[in-house]
């Protein structure tokens, strides 16, 4: 049987070559974006910047907002994912990166003007900051698509693809008993979505211990692979704590 990933991953390898339909916001439950948003700026790269490496896999990053907005809540810059004006959140998404056989990932292939407001407005519930959208197809969706369209169209559907674990659960568990490990949360992902390995999934944390990202490591058709070497995580006997919010 496929995975609701797998099947995520085939739509997506279209996707990246296309501009098929994206689906309907599947956070637009929540998630109440205010009628009028801004443009973004042109993100300016640096001399020296631009990589052109062949690209052998992609990393979907997923940022868990509650830790990001934490002292947050009155920054004007991150309003609209910290502020509340348009719901809390839980995971949201970093990126899609484009990923070399080394280190030395892709970036910066091509100049990208500013998104245009359709594409800014589609994808704010799941990326809630506009110069993060522009900063993103910019810096990584220039090195896979000729279009942004196509570029978050992909990244939404992986997205959405995903269970999240209970996350509540787990940030009290960790509270209750000290037992919440990066293996532990790893397994809870995989668990909940049929078809993630756990050598496919990284968990990222700040020098405090506080969980800040999930990363999930696809080839070069979006489907899950074993996450190469050098794309670390913390030790799988690390212990985390996951920030609920105030």
């Amino acid at each position: 049987m496929w995975s609701r990933l797998a099947l995520a991953g085939l739509l997506a390898v279209g996707l990246a070559a296309s501009s098929a339909h994206a689906p309907a916001l599947a956070q637009a439950w929540q998630c109440r974006p205010p009628a009028s948003l801004p443009q973004p700026v042109v993100d300016q790269r640096q001399s020296g910047e631009v990589r052109r490496t062949a690209v052998d896999g992609y990393i979907l990053a997923l940022s868990w907002s509650r830790e990001y907005c934490r002292r947050r809540e009155n920054s004007a810059r991150d309003a609209l994912q910290c502020g509340g004006t348009m719901g809390e959140f839980g995971f949201v998404l970093h990126g899609l990166w484009p990923e070399a056989k080394g280190p030395d990932y892709p970036q910066w292939c091509r100049t990208a003007a500013p998104l245009p407001r359709k594409v800014v407005a589609q994808n704010i519930c799941i990326m809630p900051s506009v110069q993060l959208l522009q900063h993103q197809w910019a810096k990584h969706g220039t090195c896979m698509t000729r279009r942004p369209e196509s570029y978050f169209n992909a990244a939404r559907i992986l997205f959405y693809a995903l269970e999240f674990p209970d996350m509540d659960r787990l940030s009290r568990r960790g509270e209750q008993d000290g037992t919440l490990t990066a293996a532990k949360l790893t397994e809870e992902f995989a668990l909940t979505n049929n078809g993630l390995p756990e050598a496919a999934i990284r968990v990222k944390t700040n020098r405090r211990g506080w969980l800040e990202e999930v990363h999930i490591c696809l080839n070069r058709k979006f489907k899950p692979r074993t996450c190469p070497t050098f794309n670390r995580g913390v030790p799988a006997n690390a212990q985390i704590r996951i920030w609920r919010g105030s």
